[in-house]
């Protein structure tokens, strides 16, 4: 198996919600959707840590690491 966590080009803001979707092979909307519901009933701030940690370790598709 070689597929690689990466952000998306298909993006809204960095792509690593459509990443993520197109890792697991799930629908990209359904991704962004669960993301921001857990970011708000967890009071928004972790979300967006993690959300910022993510954007900056993982690479963008098409780039060699």
């Amino acid at each position: 198996m070689d597929k690689k966590l990466r952000r998306s080009r298909n993006q809204i803001v960095a792509g690593v919600c459509a990443g993520f979707a197109e890792y697991m092979g799930w629908d990209v909307t359904l991704v962004r959707v669960i993301y921001a519901l857990l970011s708000i009933f967890s009071a928004g701030f972790p979300g967006l840590i993690l959300y910022i940690v993510l954007w900056v370790v993982m690479p963008l598709e098409g780039e060699d690491i």
